[in-house]
């Protein structure tokens, strides 16, 4: 099961109640796990630049079309 145990942003919870990997959105994003890692844990220093949302935007769109930056991220 996902998730369970850790501490989890909005994006990690997205991908919990999805079913949706790490590594998936690690390997359809074209980011490093590192990266994906620190923005799906609740570590709140972890903000993301433009590029790095805008893949994992395009990668959550190939899911749900309708994902928008701010159901992720404070900006």
């Amino acid at each position: 099961m996902f998730g369970i145990g850790k501490k989890r942003s909005k994006l990690g919870k997205w991908l919990d109640k999805r079913g949706i990997t790490q590594t998936w959105l690690a390997n359809k994003s074209g980011l490093n796990k590192n990266t994906i890692n620190k923005l799906t844990s609740g570590d709140s220093s972890a903000a993301p630049n433009v590029a790095t949302i805008r893949k994992i935007l395009n990668a959550l769109r190939e899911v749900d079309p309708r994902v928008k930056s701010d159901d992720f991220f404070d900006l």
